[in-house]
């Protein structure tokens, strides 16, 4: 069986002690690639380096926003020339973040704009960050112009807002908060978007789905989401693995060597 996480964060400290045997764990899940997402500068190398070293990882490379106050022409030619790897198969994560507000909205905003400019430039997808932002992130986005190539990353929102993302190209990544029980508008979004549309990711460390809530996060739990996701469909497990890793293999140009396990 055919598993991707299209998202999450192993380059982070919180793999340093047992990175090789989280990988591991991931392969013996049925794991077959691993987007990791360097979402800051300082990020960017690691995450690099990370899918230089092992088989199977492929990168993301942005200024998430919560780091947007950084966002320059230095941070823009360095996410430019990192896209230029071979690894790198998406712009991310980018977008606005209401909750930390850790730079004014009109940051956040001038810097998302530019890198959705530079995925198209690029002709690479994007991976969209968004909380408590949902109006003002449609906007941006709708304001780009569809059809976009991109995914609405942690995938939280209601039917109404999954058909607006749907409707603008987007595909749905869905983590670990579709395990839990009390997640019930975003069980419904899974039970009827189309599934060509769905891809499952960890957003690990965070994100940790039941029954492992509040310990660390890691790649092999993608299985978890992919069981719920099933239940959910009424399909078969290897159903749903199979097509949502034909979405994200599709999306992120995963077809290569280097990108598989």
């Amino acid at each position: 069986m055919r598993l991707i996480d299209t998202h999450c964060h192993l380059d982070l400290d919180a793999f340093d002690d047992d990175r090789a045997e989280v990988l591991a764990r991931a392969r013996a899940a049925g794991v077959e690639s691993i987007l990791v997402v360097g979402f800051a500068p300082e990020r960017w190398g690691p995450a690099l380096r990370l899918a230089k070293t092992e088989p199977g990882i492929v990168v993301a490379i942005g200024l998430h926003p919560t780091e947007a106050a950084r966002y320059d022409a230095e941070v823009e030619a360095g996410i430019r020339a990192a896209a230029a790897q071979p690894p790198v198969r998406a712009i991310g994560e980018i977008g606005l973040d209401y909750h930390w507000m850790t730079a004014p909205a009109d940051v956040q905003r001038r810097a998302f704009e530019r890198q959705l400019a530079l995925a198209r430039e690029l002709d690479l997808p994007f991976i969209v960050h968004q909380r408590e932002a949902e109006e003002d992130t449609l906007a941006v986005l709708e304001a780009a112009g569809s059809p976009l190539r991109g995914v609405m990353h942690c995938f939280t929102g209601d039917l109404a807002y999954a058909e607006r993302c749907l409707a603008l190209g987007l595909s749905l990544g869905i983590g670990g908060a579709v395990t839990f029980r009390k997640a019930t508008q975003l069980h419904e979004v899974v039970r009827q978007a189309p599934l060509d549309r769905l891809v499952l990711e960890t957003d690990a460390p965070y994100m940790t789905p039941a029954p492992h809530r509040g310990k660390r996060n890691e790649p092999a739990y993608v299985r978890l989401v992919a069981e719920r996701v099933a239940e959910l469909r009424g399909l078969p497990l290897e159903e749903v693995a199979a097509a949502t890793s034909a979405n994200a293999a599709r999306l992120f140009n995963l077809e290569g060597s280097e990108a598989t396990v």
